[in-house]
Parts: C-alpha cells; structure tokens; sequence
C-alpha cells in the first residue's frame, strides 16, 4: 500500500476511471442493442397488422351493407309468406279474395281467428237484414199511368 498516489486533480481522476466508464458504456450499449435487436422485425409486423386491419374494416363494411340487404331481402320473404298466408287461411274461411288482405294476425293461429270471426260476421249480415219491398210499380210504366194507377187500385179496396 505504500505505493497508493492520492488523485489530486480532475484530469487524473477521468484517466483512472476512463477504462471502467468506456466498459460500462459498452456493456450498457450492447444491453439496448440486444434489448431492441428485433425492432426492425416488429417494425415490419406492425405495418402489415395495420395494412390487415384496414383490409377487415373495409370488409366489414361490405359485410354490413350486405347484411342489411340481406335483412332487407328477409322482410320482403316474410310479407310475401304472410299475404300467401292470408289469402290461404280466407279461402279456406269462404272469404273473398279481397278480404284476405283485410286479416290480421302475426302467427297463423292469430290470423285464423280473425278470419272466423270475420266469417261470422258476415254470415250473420247475409242472413239478418232481407231488403225492403220495392215501392216502384212493376213494368217500368209511364210515371204518369203509374200514379192513376196507384190511386184506382187504393179505390178499388
């Protein structure tokens, strides 16, 4: 120990630890190095991630459009069944044809239920009301004989 120097200055001080600084530095620098080595890698996996989601956005958006078409499409099928459907349940009812559109009803029971009751209704009209009694003379005589007429028949009775 007796030939320790004390480092008096600053200049001395950097020349004793310039060795171990420039080893930590290395050893550091090839940390990061080793640390971010696949950098470029994911840089690359990211450009293509991002070029994939903008290609499923655009084909979701086409898969949207579509689905309301196809929902559209849908409902169409579904009112055609129902008129078919309606039309159906009237003719076997004894409805008119020009009734069928007048039933309602979602399901098919509903629908046969309105049109037995629309049935019966129109029965009970058929039946219940017998028209009037004609006041018009037979023949389609002149409006003037008829008139004599009328009143030489009140004075036969």
């Amino acid at each position: 120990m007796a030939d320790f120097t004390p480092i008096t200055t600053q200049e001395e001080f950097d020349a004793a630890i310039k060795d171990r600084l420039t080893r930590d530095r290395e050893a550091q620098a090839k940390k990061v190095a080793e640390k971010y080595a696949d950098y470029d890698d994911l840089k690359t996996k990211t450009a293509e991630y991002e070029k994939q989601i903008v290609d499923f956005t655009e084909k979701l958006k086409g898969s949207e459009e579509k689905d309301k078409k196809i929902a559209e499409l849908e409902g169409a099928v579904k009112k055609h069944e129902n008129s078919a459907l309606r039309i159906k349940i009237a003719h076997e009812a004894g409805l008119d044809y020009n009734l069928a559109s007048r039933l309602t009803g979602e399901s098919e029971e509903e629908i046969r239920a309105d049109a037995k009751s629309l049935s019966e209704t129109i029965g009970k009209m058929k039946t219940s009301a017998a028209p009037a009694k004609s006041t018009e003379p037979a023949g389609g005589a002149d409006k003037s004989k008829a008139g004599y007429q009328t009143l030489l028949s009140s004075l036969k009775s």
